[in-house]
């Protein structure tokens, strides 16, 4: 198996550098179980770039299904990602029904629908990355329930919101809409200016209430912090990197479909800041 874990530690530090930096703060114990949970995440949620069609997509997302439920055994054991997560959920007693909400919840976006409401938003924040968080707390709680299930939940609804926002170009490239509905609705906003890439003043009051939305997760988060457990603070490290992000998107000279992104020194530093000075002051 050990093959398998040093494949899933270089997938995560390849397509997820901030959950790669960020599990370097965990125990050693824990880093590899933590890099095949994030690498499994990385391969659910490319799977519309693997994919490219639907169909193939919706394939891709049940061999998953049927993975975690015990099917086809030995081409799982071929698998370095599946094999190794397979072994993480057993050793670390991970509930299999948050990964196959969270499989679920991608079916999304292999699709071209809008997201319908504000509300089946959050819901699909906390089936992702909610309840990565959680899954993640779980493995450096040694497989026992850390209590964070509040925590993780707001956490994961912030992250995702501010990961939104901040890949709206490459959403809008390929005609997919993640902002709410009946938000857009409320605004008078138009998918059509969306995918033009064309920032009008009601995109831009939709992005600002999806902002506000972020930063009351953030906040809820934050004073939640004082009853965490301190071993699982790795689990949350990735969400410091957000206040920041959304500190840039209130800028007066921000644009939504040409983002500037932290530089990679400064993500580094905030993930370093938060680990030896504590979340509360990074949230």
């Amino acid at each position: 198996m050990a093959d398998s874990f040093d494949h899933c530690e270089e997938l995560v530090r390849a397509g997820d550098k901030d959950r790669f930096l960020a599990a370097l703060f965990a125990p050693q114990k824990y880093r590899r179980a933590l890099y095949a949970l994030y690498a499994f995440n990385l391969e659910v949620t490319r799977t519309r770039e693997l994919a490219r069609e639907p169909m193939p997509g919706e394939i891709r997302l049940q061999w998953w299904r049927d993975a975690l439920g015990g099917a086809g055994r030995g081409e799982v054991d071929a698998h370095p990602v599946a094999a190794s997560l397979r072994d993480v959920v057993v050793r670390y007693r991970l509930p299999p029904r948050m990964l196959l909400e969270l499989i679920d919840a991608r079916t999304f976006d292999l699709y071209d629908e809008p997201m319908a409401s504000l509300s089946y938003l959050e819901r699909y924040a906390m089936q992702t990355s909610s309840a990565l968080i959680e899954l993640a707390a779980r493995i450096l709680s040694d497989g026992r329930d850390p209590g964070t299930g509040d925590l993780s939940r707001h956490a994961g609804v912030a992250y995702a919101i501010t990961g939104l926002l901040r890949a709206l170009p490459i959403h809008a490239a390929r005609g997919q809409l993640y902002l709410p509905g009946d938000l857009m609705q409320r605004y008078g906003a138009q998918s059509t200016d969306v995918f033009a890439g064309t920032a009008t003043t009601e995109l831009r009051a939709v992005l600002a209430e999806l902002r506000l939305l972020a930063r009351h997760h953030l906040g809820a988060a934050r004073g939640l912090l004082k009853d965490m457990a301190p071993e699982v603070a790795p689990a949350l490290l990735p969400v410091a990197l957000m206040r920041p992000a959304l500190d840039r998107m209130e800028r007066r000279s921000y644009q939504p479909f040409a983002p500037s992104e932290l530089p990679q020194w400064r993500r580094q530093w905030i993930l370093w800041r938060g680990a030896r000075r504590g979340l509360r002051k990074a949230f």
